[in-house]
């Protein structure tokens, strides 16, 4: 399997005013699947390293089946993180600089996530952006259908797709994002 993973940038508004915040994420690339690797306001190859570790666990890591992952050329790709990676046998594929086309998957979700949801709220701290980033994660995985997948859903509830039972809709931070679905006829 291939995955992708890049950051998008986030402004937050806390009590010392507007801060900048990264959000890693990865995007597995035949199903859609989307898990944030982590937000921090100061990342460094620490960082990103431990989260390579998270990603590569046998049991619970996203890229436990992955056998390429699509990255550009942020240094924060530091050796240790290539060195997790390698080691855990994932092949690390570095596009050319200014070439964001070559990683369309990652960078469409980007701008999902963010004209979908984060351009309509102002975060009120990291907690806020978190909880933001999380209910989209859910949503994009389980509850938004997707073109590239002739308009399934990536992870669904069990029942959808029932064609008996009356319309419900559910609502995500605040109503911001919405999905519809029957509910089991009774």
């Amino acid at each position: 399997a291939v995955a992708a993973a890049d950051f998008f940038t986030v402004e937050v508004l806390t009590l010392r005013g507007l801060v900048r915040y990264h959000v890693f994420f990865v995007i597995e690339i035949a199903s859609r699947r989307v898990q944030v690797a982590g937000i921090s306001c100061c990342p460094d190859g620490a960082w990103l390293t431990q989260l390579a570790r998270n990603l590569c666990d046998s049991e619970h890591g996203f890229l436990r089946e992955v056998t390429h992952l699509i990255v550009d050329c942020d240094p924060l790709y530091c050796s240790t993180f290539r060195d997790v990676l390698e080691t855990s046998g994932v092949e690390l594929l570095r596009l050319p600089p200014q070439s964001p086309n070559l990683n369309a998957y990652a960078e469409r979700w980007v701008r999902s996530i963010k004209s979908e949801c984060l351009s309509k709220l102002i975060p009120l701290g990291e907690a806020h952006l978190r909880r933001a980033v999380a209910d989209f994660v859910v949503h994009y995985n389980r509850e938004r259908t997707h073109q590239g997948l002739d308009n399934a859903l990536i992870d669904p509830e069990p029942g959808v797709g029932t064609l008996e039972g009356p319309i419900e809709c559910r609502e995500r931070l605040g109503g911001l994002l919405r999905y519809y679905r029957r509910t089991a006829a009774a």
